[in-house]
């Protein structure tokens, strides 16, 4: 994959989110037809991950989104298999140090300066798309950075399968 498809790729992430969808499935429905998903599959599934899941403010949902990919991209299949399974936890470490040390926190309520999740447990309802929402969320900017962490993962993979 080029430089030019995998920067395409993470233009579609923030583009997706600043058409509404969740950190999350901006991010895994950017790569996610890599893996034979569709569009409307992967933002299904990356769905309840938004908000810091479920709106609760845990972990990030473009944080989410990596795990996902990674899942995707190498995550074991057959239940014994430990060493794929092990494999697979030292990729999403791996990233998941990138992300926080790029954005300060893994923990969506951290991101957003909110203090602590708890209050947000019971208020489940979305948050309006408006611009003034777009200007006080650092969100865009987040789902930007975990789609650039993931495609600095495909580059370097393909470059040590190449290399």
């Amino acid at each position: 994959m080029s430089e030019q498809e995998l920067e395409e790729r993470v233009k579609r992430a923030v583009d997706n989110f600043m058409a509404g969808y969740g950190c999350c499935q901006s991010v895994v429905a950017a790569f996610a037809d890599l893996y034979g998903l569709d569009d409307t599959l992967a933002k299904k599934l990356a769905a309840g991950f938004g908000g810091g899941v479920g709106r609760m403010r845990m972990m990030c949902g473009a944080v989410s989104g990596i795990v996902m990919l990674v899942g995707l991209d190498c995550g074991q299949t057959e239940g014994s298999d430990r060493e794929g399974k092990s494999a697979c936890y030292k990729v999403v470490q791996e990233l998941l140090a990138k992300s926080k040390a790029e954005n300060g926190s893994l923990v969506c309520a951290e991101i957003l300066g909110l203090k602590g999740h708890e209050k947000a447990i019971s208020h489940y309802e979305a948050s309006p798309r408006t611009a003034e929402y777009y200007k006080t969320r650092p969100c865009a900017a987040k789902v930007e950075s975990a789609a650039r962490i993931f495609a600095g993962y495909l580059r370097d993979k393909q470059q040590t399968c190449n290399g």
